[in-house]
């Protein structure tokens, strides 16, 4: 079994402290461990950010571009090593922790370039004597608090970013996949990012959240995880009115509509669906079809998610992995208990396999009612509804306190267009299952969060803005 170390200014810590065991949920086996801290590791990892970040920030663009460059080369050639860390800590089949690795090091090759691309102002003034300039700065120090569905780029579509605008960053990862984030961290170090500008500890997530919240030197803090626990930092957060971004749940309606091409809607949603066992915040949750072709859609749908293999993530032909815990796959078989219970009825799947493992599951006949309809079940579960009228499926869509990602198939370009502009959330994906992507912002409207990650809106989340009264 590997042991690991949090990475605190550079150096290798807590050798000392109490160890966790990280297992793989595909065979609940441990494969490594890891020091668990608290508000010591917390405050040590915020006295090396703070320390560092004076010399980071006063880089040249240029140079800060070209060190992160480089940790994005390291992490290519390092993608395969990386890639079966995910897989073993988190369950996802070794092809999407591929893919993902590649996602994630897409935001550090966009933010790379970004980094050169910090632009300031010249604002006309209101009298001959005054010049009115505006600069952008790094905000200071962040905390980056990420969860376990996407242990890489959760990672790199925060700090990538802060990076680029000068930021140092602290990083507590899911205590469920901390070896994907060191393995980052001491890459970075690697490629020749400064000791102290990225620490990455493990441990007590409350105390550390705490920790992190009261320290007035980190200046924004920046969440991905649960609504709740969102509301939790950010009501601490206001005690030194911390700038945050939250990235929270998600319900993710998709609107099929009469004319669209079955084909390419029943692959996307199979992509929108069952990629990492349907535990992403942008799953498709809720499928809203037209009844004129809620047959033949459902019997497609049904053919391809027969073909779906569960299986443990190292094989290479395995489509759905292990859901995380014994918690995740009790609330997916609660939802589908109560879903049947209220009278729906289960096309394929429906049945849990031994250990963490549950079969890509399709409801028929539901219910508004029904927990599935109204939670987001974080599993492979797609329930089905058909609509007569498409007011009515936009209604129902948007009726929820989330707002993250929403989905439309249709071939009619201005249908779709209308429908997109009454949709609540902050993502819509039209006939795309996977709008996900680095040069695009991302984020959501209402309960799903604060801010956008992506694309140069990201960037905007780690700088100050100053405006410049020169007096002639």
């Amino acid at each position: 079994m590997d042991t690991y170390e949090m990475i605190i200014n550079g150096k290798n810590v807590g050798n000392n402290l109490e160890k966790i065991h990280v297992t793989n949920p595909a065979n609940n086996e441990p494969i490594a461990e890891v020091p668990y801290g608290g508000k010591n590791e917390a405050v040590s990892a915020a006295d090396a950010a703070y320390q560092s970040w004076t010399d980071w920030s006063e880089r040249s663009a240029y140079e800060r571009s070209e060190l992160i460059r480089k940790w994005y080369e390291l992490i290519n050639e390092n993608k395969e090593d990386i890639a079966l860390s995910m897989t073993l800590e988190q369950g996802k089949p070794l092809k999407e922790a591929r893919g993902e690795i590649d996602y994630a090091n897409g935001f550090i090759s966009w933010y790379a370039e970004e980094a050169k691309r910090v632009y300031g102002e010249i604002i006309p003034a209101s009298t001959t004597s005054k010049r009115i300039f505006v600069q952008k700065q790094a905000v200071g120090v962040v905390a980056v608090i990420t969860p376990w569905n996407f242990p890489a780029a959760m990672i790199t579509r925060k700090v990538a970013p802060a990076l680029a605008a000068g930021c140092t960053v602290v990083i507590k990862p899911a205590e469920q996949t901390p070896i994907t984030a060191i393995k980052l961290v001491k890459l970075a170090k690697e490629a020749g990012i400064p000791d102290g500008v990225i620490n990455v500890i493990v441990g007590d997530a409350k105390e550390i959240g705490e920790t992190w919240n009261a320290d007035t030197r980190i200046r924004k803090l920046t969440f991905t995880g649960s609504t709740p626990v969102g509301k939790l930092l950010m009501k601490g957060a206001a005690n030194n009115v911390k700038r945050v971004s939250l990235e929270l749940g998600g319900h993710a309606p998709v609107i099929i509509l009469g004319d669209c091409d079955i084909d390419k809607a029943v692959n996307g949603v199979i992509q929108a669906k069952f990629r990492n066992a349907g535990q992403t915040c942008v799953c498709a949750n809720r499928i809203y079809v037209d009844e004129t072709i809620q047959e033949e859609f459902t019997a497609k749908l049904i053919e391809k998610v027969r073909e779906l293999k569960v299986d443990q993530g190292v094989n290479e032909s395995t489509d759905i992995g292990p859901l995380i815990d014994r918690v995740a796959i009790d609330k997916v078989d609660s939802h589908v208990k109560d879903a049947v219970e209220k009278g729906a009825t289960i096309e394929v799947g429906g049945n849990r396999i031994e250990g963490l493992f549950y079969e890509p599951t399709i409801l028929s006949n539901v219910s508004d009612d029904m927990i599935c309809m109204k939670e987001e079940t974080f599993g492979p579960i797609l329930p089905i509804s058909p609509f007569k009228d498409v007011d009515e499926a936009i209604t129902r869509a948007n009726d929820s306190d989330f707002g993250l990602a929403s989905y439309v198939f249709t071939e009619n370009i201005t249908k779709g267009i209308k429908i997109i502009d009454k949709l609540e959330y902050g993502i819509v994906g039209l006939n795309d299952g996977l709008p996900s992507t680095p040069q695009a912002p991302f984020g959501g409207y209402k309960q799903s969060g604060l801010g956008r990650e992506g694309g140069h809106h990201g960037m905007d989340e780690y700088l100050e803005v100053k405006y410049i009264s020169l007096g002639l």
